[in-house]
Parts: structure tokens; sequence; C-alpha cells
């Protein structure tokens, strides 16, 4: 009996151990299928991942056919991915703890990978397909925009799925993950966000350019093109204008006129009060005053409302550019000749009547006042520029890829801006730079302004160096504070005063010496905070505090002599605001990138 016990006790005990190593066995097999899978996974997200610059290239191309077989590609790549991940061990092992919520990660990569290569690219390369971006461009002939009205709700569903694999990775705690996971994880994220946001701008775009480019009938938009060499705080003076009609792409130079000839608004048309406080009825009064305001779409209603006033007919928004945007313009159709009744003065003042991307800025800018003394013959000059650089655009002259870069060049640099009387367009336009607004959607939380207002008369401004810089200083009272540092130099010579036309000088007119340049220095900080103080080269100087939209402004008056450098700071405090600091500032002759220095975070002590 004895004996049948220990032989019944090692029997079982036989039993436990077979299904243990069977267990054991199991789990291997099953860790070994995880591995396997896992590894398929990555290899095919990597490959999918290695074929999207090739797929940018071919769009870029606009090879359909070489687009078309790489997505497929992909598409393969990642819906073998998404199978991997849908495998019935890994489903169920993603519910234990520990090794599940990575197993779980990895599948939602999986699927996002998925769903934006399926309902992501793929409308987009099929859309893409049907669109000729040479032909889209306005033309003397018109342009057939139907495609690009028809692809509007295809980009708008591309970017809606984009936005959603986006927002499900975001919701991951990557806390727990294991480093192998969460950084792939976080990379994929920060990769989709950005596509996220191109694609809605792209879907933007679709849905309004057709109708404001004429698909729906005639549209005529007041173009404006402000004058650098006499600062404004969107850039420069209202010099040239014209109207601007598109009629289903195609494109026309209408009636051209300047600020001046519009003349002296009377009455006044109305302004807002924090604006009149600050910038005087002047905005509603003159043509060369409305963006005096660095808020365009109160600059560009004005601007309607005066032309008008004026001349009886009503536009349907405004466009403004700057000579620098010209010279982008140019670069890409090439050069173009300045002809008509004025060609004979521009020829005896030694202007040359053939302006490139080179030459156009110092020409309009610089060398116009220097040698045509009469403002009408200048006026004359600058419509020709005109009538020439969107002749040269309208008959397809030059590449429309490097055309197209060059507005959008212009358009981060703050130089080309548009508002539309039509309240659908507009709220769509005022989500973006372009929109030039100091409030509403396109203003990051942070965002700090500096804005320059000429007060010579003149346009001495040609000859003003700037640079401007955010200072993050150490954090007071649970509240981030920030200096911005302005440092200005006139570099006219010595001798401007007599060198330089009167013109250019302002001839001290308006009570400033000749060769000297005054400037109002006008900032804009975050909502809600205080714009606490302001110096002078280190000392403490007055300054007029004002509220815009619930922003804090500071406006400081600053002269400068020949060969003079001044440093202007203002000290904001009671920021609320933690996100990074985002810095706009009046787009000018120079640069934006040589204008705009790096952020300068100060050293503070632990604890502050």
């Amino acid at each position: 009996m004895a004996q049948r016990a220990r032989q019944g006790k090692q029997g079982r005990l036989l039993r436990v151990a077979f299904s243990l190593l069977i267990l054991c066995a199991l789990v291997g097999a099953g860790a070994a299928w995880l591995a396997f899978k896992a590894a398929a996974i990555r290899t095919d997200l990597e490959t999918a991942t290695s074929l999207v610059p090739q797929l940018k290239e071919e769009i870029l191309a606009s090879n359909a056919a070489a687009a078309t077989s790489t997505l497929s590609k992909i598409r393969d790549h990642t819906a073998a991915a998404r199978h991997s991940a849908e495998d019935p061990l890994w489903t169920l092992t993603s519910g234990l703890p520990w090794l599940g919520p990575n197993l779980s990660a990895i599948a939602q990569v999986a699927n996002s990978a998925d769903d934006v290569a399926r309902l992501g690219l793929t409308p987009l390369v099929s859309v893409y397909d049907s669109l000729d971006w040479e032909t889209l461009m306005p033309s003397t002939s018109g342009t057939n925009l139907e495609p690009l009205k028809a692809a509007a709700p295809s980009v708008k569903a591309s970017a809606y799925a984009v936005r959603a694999s986006w927002e499900r990775l975001e919701r991951i705690d990557t806390s727990e993950l294991l480093q192998q996971v969460a950084s792939p994880l976080l990379q994929a994220s920060g990769e989709l966000k950005q596509a996220t946001s191109a694609l809605e701008s792209a879907a933007d775009a679709a849905s309004v350019a057709p109708g404001m480019l004429g698909v729906d009938g005639p549209r005529n938009y007041l173009l404006i093109i402000q004058n650098n060499a006499e600062a404004r705080a969107s850039g420069g003076i209202p010099g040239a204008l014209a109207v601007l009609g598109l009629d289903k792409g195609k494109l026309s130079l209408g009636a051209q006129s300047s600020a001046n000839d519009i003349g002296i608004m009377s009455p006044s048309l109305p302004v807002d009060t924090q604006q009149q406080e600050i910038y005087s009825a002047r905005l509603g009064k003159y043509m060369q005053d409305v963006n005096l305001t660095p808020d365009f779409p109160t600059a560009a209603s004005t601007a309607q409302a005066m032309w008008e006033r004026k001349t009886g007919q009503r536009v349907d928004g405004v466009l403004s550019i700057d000579p620098v945007v010209l010279s982008y313009i140019l670069q890409a159709t090439g050069p173009v000749q300045v002809n008509g009744p004025e060609l004979a003065a521009v020829k005896a003042a030694g202007l040359p009547t053939e302006l490139t991307g080179s030459n156009v800025v110092q020409t309009l800018l610089s060398d116009v006042y220097a040698k045509i003394q009469q403002p009408k013959l200048q006026d004359a000059y600058f419509a020709g520029v005109a009538q020439e650089v969107f002749s040269a655009l309208s008959s397809g002259k030059g590449e429309a890829k490097g055309i197209i870069n060059g507005m959008i060049r212009g358009t981060e640099e703050g130089r080309v801006l548009a508002w539309s009387s039509n309240g659908a367009e507009q709220s769509v336009i005022s989500k973006y730079p372009l929109s030039g607004s100091i409030s509403g959607p396109s203003v990051a939380p942070a965002q700090f302004g500096v804005y320059f207002n000429d007060g010579t008369g003149a346009k001495m401004d040609y000859y003003v160096k700037r640079t401007v810089q955010l200072v993050k200083e150490c954090p007071a009272d649970g509240y981030e504070q920030t200096t911005i540092r302005i440092i200005s130099s006139n570099t006219a010579a010595g001798d401007a005063a007599t060198s330089l036309p009167a013109y250019v000088t302002g001839g001290g007119v308006f009570g400033v010496r000749p060769g000297t340049i005054q400037t109002n220095i006008v900032v804009y900080g975050p909502v809600q905070a205080n714009v606490e103080s302001a110096s002078v080269d280190g000392q403490k100087t007055p300054f007029a505090p004002y509220l815009h939209a619930n922003r804090p402004v500071g406006v400081v008056a600053q002269q400068l002599a020949p060969g003079e450098s001044k440093t202007v700071e203002f000290t904001f405090g009671k920021i609320v605001q933690h996100s990074e600091p985002d810095l706009v500032v009046t787009p000018s002759v120079q640069s934006v990138k040589d204008v705009v220095l790096p952020t300068q975070n100060e050293s503070c002590a632990q604890g502050q």
C-alpha cells in the first residue's frame, strides 16, 4: 500500500511536471510568435516609412503613375503591419499587465499607419492626379478651376483621417511603456501632428481658393503695394494701388492709382476706440495711414471703404504685397521691361528699364527717389512696374512652382496679406498668418509683436537696420516674464542731410532734422499680460501704455541720427501662458531671418 501511494504521488508529480513543460513550451512558443509578429510589424512600418520621401518627390514632380505605384507599396506594408497587430494571440496578450500596454500601443501605431495610407494618402494621390498646377495658375486666358473645387472634399476627408490617427496616438499613456515602444510612438505622433496641420491648411485652401479666384463669378480685389522705405506696422506706406480682377482664373490688372490720389476722407471713417487711442483718427482719414495698425483686417476694411467712397467701386477684398515679394516673383518669371509714357523720363533719370529679382527692391525703395523728384512721376513708374510684373504673371511667364514658392515665402515673412469681405472666406483666412490679424485663431498663445511706424514723414526707413530678440527672464510670483530687445541703427551717411533728396529725408517739414530717422516703436504682448517697463540704452524711459484686443501695448518714440544706434527694451510681466513665445515683426527691406534673433533664456537659480 505504501508502495502504491508512493507510485501515485510520483505519477501526479510527473503529470504536473509534464503540464508545466507543456505550459513553458506554449509560453515560449507564444513569446516567439509575438516576437516574430513584432519584428514583422517593425519591418513593414519601417519599409512603408522609407517610401514616403519617394512618394513626396513623385507628387511634387507631378508623376502620377509613379506616385500611385509607390502608394500601393506603402499600403501593402501598412496593411500587413495592421494584420500582424490583429493576430488573436497579440490581441489576447494586449490585456495582460506590463507587456499588454506595450503591445496595445504597437497595434495602435500600426492601425494609425494603415489609416493614414488608406484614408489619408490614397484620396490625396487620386486628387493630385487630376490637378495640373501649371494650368491652375491665373492667366490672361483663364483657368479651369473645377478640378480644384472638386478636390476640396477629398482633401478635407484626408485631413480628417490623419487628424483622427494623430488623436488616437495622443491618447496613449506613454508613462508605462518601454522606451523602445514609447520613443517611436512619440515620433509618429509628432509627424502626424505636422501632417494634420499641413493637410488642414490644404483643405482650407481648396475650399476658398476657387471662389476667390472667380470660379462662381468675377472677383475684384484692391491690390496695395506697401512701400517699406516709409514704415507702417504691416510693412510700409500704401504706395501704388490697383484693382486686380479674377474671373474663372483669368487675371487682369484694372484701374491703377496711388494713396495720394485717394485724398482726405471727410468725414473720417469710423475707427474703434482702442485703435484710435493708439494710432489716432488718421487711420480713418488717409489711405497712407490705414496700416498704422498692425491689424490687417482693420486696415483692409478701411481701405476698401476709402476706395469705394473715392471711386464708387466696391471691391470683394484687399490683397497686399511689397517690393520684396515682387523680387521673389521676378526670380521665377525672369526680368521685365518697363514700358509706357514714363520710359523717356526713366531713361533720362538713369533708372533701369529692365527690372530683375536682384535690382527691383533697391530701385523701387531707394533709387527712384534719388533720381526722380516729382511724386507723380514716381507713382507712374511704380504703376508701370506693377503692370509689367502682373503681365508676366498672367502670360504664364516663369515656372508655376517657383512663383508659388515665392508667394509662400512672402506669406511666411508677413509680406503677403489677404482680407475678404465674404464672411465665410474670411473666417478661413483668419486661421492663418496670411490674415495679418493681431487676435483670433492665427495668433499664438504667447505671441509678441514688434511694429514700426515712421514718424519722419519721409523715405528714410530704407537706411534702418534692426534686430529684435525675446529674452525670457526668470519667473516672478508664478508668472512668466519676457523682455523684448530692439536694436536699431541709422546706416545713412553722415552727410545724409545734404546728400539725400529732401523727399527722402523729409527736409525737416515734420520737425525731424534731415538725415535723422524718427520711429514710433509699438510692441504687443500676450493676452492678459502687462507692460511693466521700458528702457533706452539701459536707462528707464517713459512709454505710452494701451490695450488692444485684450493685449497689452507699449509705445516709445525714437530718433536716430546718421550712424547712431540705440537699444530699446520693453519688459512684460504677469504672463499666464507657459508655452514657448512667438515673435512677429514688421517686414522691412531686411530679410526677416536677419531681424528676428533666437530667443535668449536667462539662467535662473533653482526655485526661481
